[in-house]
């Protein structure tokens, strides 16, 4: 996400590095605010966790001795979204020789600062330090006890006299969360609340903002909720039949193992892994990534799909037959899925599904995914067409993996 505006990276002065990252009005108004508490509410494509990002590292490379907390409600699903994130972002400003990196611990050091990414389900570094910036990214994950436990820990010393801040940053698909409740109506909190959309940030794809501004002609709660960044409530959500789950099962007490992919380009790319047993699924994300031609998504699946596990079916959106084709060639199990929407959404139905915790875009997807109304405010059995991409390669496996007698085996030997 780029803007017009720019922000430096400032180094020591034993190594002097001048380096730039454009960055939109979100960044600026988060770095202008004085309130100890910042609540970043916003709509899909607003350049929300992008600036804040960018804004931890302003201050990691400008700021000196500053303890810095970015912080998920799990880890797994730290490391995959905003990990990756800051790792992308300081190879784009070339300064990963600058940074002292402790793998294991997730710690980052520079300049005597410290940027530690963390998770609640790891409470022993998050809540027993002091910090002078905290991030919460996914915010509506947390409790409003997590809240309350990092704000007291927001207590660092500040030897320059800037004041510790914490940073919220989330959808606002609840009108009744804590967060709203308890902290933005609560004058007592001294919080300032930021509104972004997907109009603060110019430099998206045209396709991206025609996606969301067809919303309004869905469902106007998404409309309001993922791209005006209203708080709001999600209605007629598809599926119940699901829960978050923190282990896997072995491939050999699977009745089937299989995959489903959905096809994307400026749209992500989805694959998931799914084993059944008996009528309870398990599924994993694998890959959600955007800008993958098929010659990239043919490597991916290369380090994603060991060896062993290639006599297992991909089941993959049957309107790219050429796309299925070369992936056949390279030595992957790939055929085309039956797509129709209603059997399939049927078919998932029919399982108790597990999603593995880390898998953080499935919870997402799974959490928003919700029928559409027609004109006059009636539900149609049709769904909104929006994050739906690892939804779409679900339906895919399941329905085409278990129709017909729903016993098929898709194991080969």
């Amino acid at each position: 996400m780029r803007a017009s505006e720019e922000t430096s990276s400032s180094s020591n002065q034993q190594q002097t590095q001048s380096k730039t990252l454009q960055a939109t009005s979100v960044f600026y108004a988060n770095r202008s605010c004085e309130n100890p508490i910042i609540v970043n509410r916003g709509g899909a494509g607003s350049s929300k966790s992008y600036s804040l990002a960018q804004l931890i590292l302003d201050v990691f490379f400008g700021e000196k001795e500053k303890k810095i907390l970015i912080v998920r409600k799990t880890l797994p699903s730290l490391r995959i979204s905003v990990i990756m994130l800051m790792n992308e972002l300081i190879d784009l400003l070339d300064v990963r020789d600058f940074i002292i990196e402790e793998k294991v611990q997730l710690n980052w050091h520079y300049n005597g600062s410290l940027i530690h990414f963390g998770g609640l389900d790891d409470p022993e570094k998050v809540k027993s330090s002091d910090w002078n910036y905290i991030w919460m990214e996914e915010a509506t994950e947390f409790t409003f006890e997590d809240f309350k436990a990092l704000k007291l820990r927001l207590r660092s010393p500040s030897k320059d006299g800037k004041r510790n801040k914490m940073f919220l940053s989330f959808n606002p698909i609840d009108e009744f969360h804590w967060i709203k409740e308890k902290i933005v109506d609560d004058k007592t909190q001294d919080a300032f609340e930021i509104v972004s959309t997907y109009r603060d940030n110019p430099f998206l794809p045209a396709d991206y903002v025609k996606t969301l501004e067809d919303l309004q002609f869905q469902d106007i709660a998404f409309w309001n909720i993922y791209a005006l960044g209203k708080w709001g409530k999600l209605e007629n959500v598809v599926y119940k039949n699901w829960d978050i789950v923190d282990w896997w099962p072995d491939c050999a007490n699977s009745d089937n193992v299989f995959y489903g992919l959905d096809f994307g380009y400026n749209d992500p790319t989805g694959l998931l892994e799914i084993h059944k047993r008996g009528k309870e699924i398990w599924e994993r994300e694998l890959l959600y990534h955007t800008k993958m031609t098929n010659a990239d998504l043919i490597v991916k699946l290369g380090s994603l799909i060991p060896p062993d596990n290639r006599r297992y079916t991909i089941y993959a959106d049957a309107q790219e037959p050429d796309r299925i084709e070369e992936i056949k060639r390279a030595g992957f199990r790939i055929k085309a899925a039956n797509k129709r929407i209603m059997d399939g959404i049927d078919a998932v139905k029919r399982f108790q599904c597990h999603i593995l915790s880390d898998s953080v875009n499935v919870i997402k997807e799974k959490r928003a995914y919700s029928w559409r109304k027609n004109k006059d405010g009636n539900v149609i059995d049709e769904p909104i067409d929006f994050l739906n991409h690892l939804m779409d390669a679900e339906r895919y496996a399941i329905h085409t993996a278990t129709s017909g007698s729903g016993s098929v085996r898709v194991r080969f030997i």
